[in-house]
């Protein structure tokens, strides 16, 4: 390995780290997703079937809902992660202004906060020296900040991803609702979803580095709860005729 292959090792081996933490976040944001599509669009689904047993007004309910709660969803995550870059950007820029108004300063900061992370103060002159000395931007973004400015979250990517992740999550009770005969629709139905909520439950249990027991039951029994409220829902108005 040659001088300038070992130089790069240690850059590499940080954007491998946020390039991993990133696909963590996406796939935690996908399963949850995915989740959302599942409870709120079986939930009306079987809301409008405890009222009708019309297999069109079903499907209208359930696409509907399955439409509006993907724009929603990418909508929402296209405004919040808008937000959030439009902040990044903004801090960005400050500390920009802040080196060239006040270098010093700003190394001395680079000081106290390397101490913190446990260096002697020689080491962290030394550390905060070298550091600024290569690059002093990336140096304050990355102590300070802990922001990568070529790495932001595009907007648009977390909409898309988020309204699809709906879509896949939702599309399991629309299906769900069409297959099996009359008689067993509802059962059918709950089953299916129970089943696919398991999934995500565990999923994001697994990615999380949580009790997998336990977030598993906890989706199930609140998607269970949603789907048992609105089928009870459906049922009264439609007996009353409403």
């Amino acid at each position: 390995m040659n001088k300038e292959e070992t130089a790069r090792d240690p850059i590499t081996h940080t954007e491998m780290s946020s390039m991993n933490n990133q696909k963590l976040n996406w796939l935690r944001a996908a399963v949850l997703g995915a989740n959302d599509g599942i409870v709120s669009v079986s939930s009306v689904i079987v809301g409008v079937a405890g009222a009708s047993n019309s297999i069109g007004f079903i499907m209208t309910a359930g696409v509907a809902a399955l439409v509006a709660g993907a724009l929603s969803m990418a909508v929402g995550e296209y405004v919040s992660v808008s937000s959030q870059k439009d902040s990044e950007k903004a801090m960005i820029e400050k500390e920009r202004q802040e080196l060239i108004d006040s270098p010093e300063a700003e190394q001395d900061e680079l000081v106290v906060i390397y101490e913190r992370k446990g260096l002697s103060k020689e080491t962290a002159h030394l550390v905060a020296a070298e550091l600024t000395k290569k690059d002093a931007f990336a140096a304050h973004l990355d102590a300070e900040l802990n922001i990568d400015p070529n790495n932001l979250t595009n907007p648009l990517h977390a909409a898309y991803a988020s309204g699809t992740a709906f879509i896949c999550g939702a599309i399991i009770p629309v299906i769900a609702i069409i297959l099996p005969p009359a008689n067993i629709r509802i059962p059918f139905t709950f089953l299916s979803v129970l089943i696919a909520l398991m999934i995500t439950g565990y999923v994001s249990a697994m990615i999380g580095g949580a009790n997998k027991t336990r977030a598993t039951i906890r989706v199930v029994l609140g998607g269970l709860l949603a789907m048992v409220i609105t089928f009870g829902i459906g049922k009264i108005f439609g007996v009353s005729g409403i």
